[in-house]
């Protein structure tokens, strides 16, 4: 007796420090993603390194990413658009300098270059320089430009993702978050009534030998990996679909849905078909003695009852779309813009943390936005998921 009271004991001192270890991993893991998804919201989108300078006569003392990008994109090239004199812009780089200096005013080993980036910045009214600060002289006449810190509504509300932008990295956000709730819907639209369809059918009117070939194959199909559902779309359903509605190409938003979609059913056709399959024969059998009907003992009985169980497989299928990366990069175009239809390219979240994290230089701006990138995926995730536990819950009330 004793000795079994020790084993008990022991298992659930294993069972409680597993739980506590994967509770403290958990709370590990999202406190890094936003301790440095946080760290953007302090940091300059200018590249590390370097500045800009204009003349001490300009007026314009700080300019926005957006403002800076059209400047030197060339839609900009009067300072009063800015609010600034009416001077026109002239864009210097340190590449420049051999066109206005000779070798000799550079020096034999270019130990000039800051004595004449000065001489240069204080003689055009005009000018915007853009260099790296190592050859800001110690004596430098111009005016440096102060560019504000990433604020949280622009990082939002921004329509341009272009992270390796020079001289100012572009982080806007709404094409990807756009673009992955459209494939996410769309796919949660296919993939849940399909899904419960085939749950229902080999729960309840499939025989055992269709049943006992189907099931299987459909576990199986859970298993794949992502890859090889992306190459199926790549090869099968992106041609499919530029020949159906006659794309240019047909790496689209809806190519990534139907993906997501297949990915998705096995997980939710499994679990519903369990939970179904689940609900005492004996509701059943009260139901049919009532005077029920199947179908309407299936519709009043069976799916109420299961309903949990269901409410789970669409969790869990769902998750997987929201969170898919590999499958999506291939079949979507990865294209950062704006999503008008559902037959446009479109870049998600996950594809671009899993495109760009690699390249990414540890600890800079660009890794600290796709962290950020993170954390309005787990938000997504998590405001979903609380909607479905609202609704689960209401209506077991």
């Amino acid at each position: 007796m004793k000795f079994r009271k020790a084993i008990e004991k022991f298992s659930e001192s294993i069972l409680f420090a597993s739980s506590t270890v994967t509770t403290i991993a958990v709370l590990f893991i999202v406190f890094f993603l936003f301790k440095s998804g946080m760290g953007l919201f302090s940091a300059s989108p200018l590249e590390d390194g370097y500045a800009l300078a204009v003349n001490a006569s300009n007026p314009v003392k700080q300019l926005t990413s957006r403002q800076i990008k059209d400047i030197f994109n060339g839609d900009v090239t009067n300072w009063k658009e800015v609010g600034g004199s009416d001077d026109a812009i002239q864009l210097f780089t340190i590449d420049e300098l051999s066109s206005n200096y000779t070798e000799e005013q550079l020096g034999a080993s270019l130990e000039h270059i800051p004595a004449c980036v000065n001489d240069y910045v204080s003689k055009n009214k005009g000018v915007f320089a853009f260099f790296e600060k190592r050859f800001l002289d110690k004596s430098f006449s111009g005016r440096m430009v102060k560019v504000p810190n990433i604020t949280l509504a622009e990082f939002l509300n921004g329509r341009e993702w272009y992270p390796t932008a020079t001289p100012v990295a572009q982080f806007g956000v709404l094409p990807l978050i756009l673009g992955t709730l459209w494939v996410t819907f769309l796919a949660i639209l296919i993939a849940i009534p399909v899904g419960l369809i085939t749950a229902i059918y080999l729960a309840e009117i499939a025989g055992d030998r269709m049943r006992r070939f189907l099931k299987p194959v459909i576990e199986l199909l859970a298993g794949i990996p992502s890859i090889v559902y992306g190459f199926f779309g790549l090869v099968v359903i992106v041609p499919f679909l530029q020949q159906l509605f006659n794309l240019p190409v047909g790496e689209t938003a809806l190519a990534g849905s139907l993906v997501l979609a297949i990915m998705a059913l096995p997980t939710i056709i499994t679990i519903a078909e369990d939970a179904i399959r689940s609900a005492p024969v004996s509701l059943k059998e009260a139901s049919l003695a009532l005077g029920a009907s199947h179908w309407q003992s299936l519709s009043r009985v069976v799916i109420p009852y299961a309903k949990s169980g269901i409410l789970a497989a669409f969790i869990l299928g769902i998750g997987r779309a929201i969170g898919e990366t590999m499958a999506v990069l291939l079949v979507t175009g990865n294209a950062a813009t704006m999503p008008s239809s559902v037959l446009e390219p479109v870049r998600t979240i996950p594809a671009t943390i899993a495109g760009e994290l690699g390249e990414a230089p540890f600890g800079g701006t660009h890794f600290k936005a796709l962290f950020a990138l993170g954390i309005i995926l787990f938000i997504i995730t998590f405001v979903f998921n609380t909607l479905v536990e609202v609704i689960k819950s209401k209506k077991s009330s």
